[in-house]
C-alpha cells in the first residue's frame, strides 16, 4: 500500500542503529526497493551496506533462515506468523506489522462536519489501501442521522478513475478486488444497506466505486476482516461504551481514532482501546509521526518502529560495568568468617530493612 515508505522507514532506522541491511521489497512493487537503495547511496551510504534482493515468499524464507540478526516484516498475518516461527527457531528478534481493521469512534459531542469528512478521507485514502486507515466507523445513535447524511453527500461527490481530475484511483492489484466484492456481497446478504457505490467498474482498470455502507453488524466480514477498499463502513451504537466494546471486538489492533469535543474524554477512551496507537479527532496519522513508536497488538503485529523504542529495536543493549575502586579483595569474597556474615546481615538491613521489617523478617 505504501511500498517505498514501508521499505525506507525501517531501513533508515536500522542504518542509524549501526546495521547493514538486506531489503526485500514486495514482489508486487519491486522498484520501490531499488529506488530506496539508490537514494541512500546518493545520500552517502557506502556501497554494500544496503542491498536489495528480489523475489517472492521463497526468497523471503531463505533470508529468514540465513545469517540474519533481526527481521522487520510488513505483510499478511499468515506470512508474519511463519516468520515468527522461523525466527523462534533461531532465537532472533523480529518486528511484524501485519495490517489492521482500525475503528473510528464518533462521540455524541464530536464536530460532525469534521468527523464525517475524516471518516470518508481516512476510509478511502489511497483507494482504501492504508493499513492504519479507517475500516470501521461506530457513531453514537443520537447523532447518527446527521453524521450519515454528511457522509452520503461527500462520498456521492467523489470522482474515481485515472488522471489528475479524480479523487479515487484504482485497486492496487487484481487479487484484492475479489476480496472487496466478497465483503460487500456478504454484508448485503446479511442486511446491510449500500447507500452509495457498492460495485466494481473494470472497464478501464481495477476500479471500485467509492462506497458508503450502513446498517452493519459484527456478523459481517466487512466488520471483521481487512477489506482494503474504498469503503466507508458505518455502524450505529447506543453509546460510547458500546463503541469501545465493539472496537475491541476484533482480532486486529493496529490503530484507532476517537472523535470528540472533549479532549480529556477522548484520551480516556483511547486508553481503553486495544490498539498500538490512537489518534484523537484525526486518523491514519500515527505512522507519520517519526518520534512516536508505531506497532500493533493482537494479529496486527509484534514490536514497534519509529521513536526511540523503535530505533533501539535494531540494537542489542549491552551494559558494561567497571569496578571503580580497584581494591585487591571485595569484602564479601571467599573465605567467609563470622564477621563476614555479620557484615552481610548489616548490609541487608541497611538496604532492605524497612521493607523486610514490615514483612516480619526483623523484630
Amino acid at each position: 500500500n505504501g511500498p517505498f515508505s514501508l521499505a525506507m522507514n525501517p531501513t533508515v532506522q536500522a542504518l542509524l542503529a549501526g546495521n547493514a541491511v538486506i531489503l526485500k521489497p514486495s514482489e508486487v512493487a519491486p522498484y520501490s526497493g531499488d529506488w530506496a537503495v539508490r537514494l541512500l547511496r546518493e545520500a552517502g551510504v557506502p556501497e554494500g551496506v544496503v542491498q536489495t534482493v528480489h523475489g517472492d515468499g521463497e526468497t523471503g524464507a531463505a533470508l529468514v533462515s540465513g545469517n540474519i540478526q533481526k527481521i522487520s516484516f510488513t505483510g499478511s498475518v499468515r506470512t508474519g506468523k511463519r516468520i515468527a516461527a522461523a525466527c523462534a527457531e533461531r532465537l532472533i528478534p523480529y518486528t511484524l506489522e501485519l495490517g489492521g481493521k482500525d475503528a473510528m469512534i464518533v462521540c455524541e459531542d464530536a464536530d460532525l462536519e469534521r468527523a464525517a469528512g475524516g471518516a470518508v478521507f481516512n476510509s478511502i485514502l489511497n483507494s482504501g489501501h492504508v493499513c492504519m486507515g479507517v475500516e470501521r466507523v461506530y457513531v453514537v445513535e443520537s447523532v447518527a442521522d446527521e453524521f450519515e447524511e454528511r457522509v452520503r453527500k461527500i462520498v456521492g461527490e467523489l470522482r474515481y478513475g485515472s488522471g489528475d481530475d479524480v479523487d479515487v484511483g484504482s485497486v492496487f492489484w487484481d487479487r484484492q478486488l475479489p476480496i472487496i466484492e466478497r465483503h460487500i456481497e456478504d454484508a448485503k446478504a446479511k442486511g446491510a444497506e449500500i447507500v452509495v457505490g457498492g460495485e466494481a467498474d473494470t472497464r478501464d482498470g481495477l476500479f471500485y466505486k467509492p462506497t458508503f455502507v450502513r446498517n452493519l453488524d459484527h456478523s459481517m466480514e466487512l466488520m471483521q476482516e481487512e477489506t482494503f477498499g474504498p469503503i466507508v463502513s458505518v455502524m450505529r451504537v447506543a453509546d460510547e461504551e458500546e463503541a469501545i466494546r465493539l472496537a475491541n471486538d476484533s482480532r486486529y489492533g493496529l490503530s484507532g481514532s476517537v472523535w470528540t469535543g472533549n479532549i480529556q474524554k477522548g484520551v480516556e477512551i483511547a486508553k481503553r482501546l486495544e490498539t498500538g496507537s490512537v489518534v484523537i479527532n484525526d486518523a491514519s496519522m500515527a505512522y507519520g509521526a517519526p518520534e512516536a513508536p508505531f506497532g500493533g497488538m493482537k494479529d496486527s503485529g509484534v514490536g514497534q518502529v519509529n521513536g526511540l523504542g523503535g530505533l533501539r529495536g535494531y540494537t542489542h543493549q549491552q551494559p558494561i560495568l567497571i569496578d571503580r575502586w580497584a581494591v585487591k579483595k571485595e569484602r564479601f569474597w571467599y573465605p567467609h568468617t563470622g564477621k563476614t556474615i555479620e557484615e552481610i546481615d548489616g548490609m541487608i538491613r541497611l538496604i532492605y530493612g524497612s521493607a523486610l521489617k514490615r514483612l516480619g523478617f526483623f523484630s
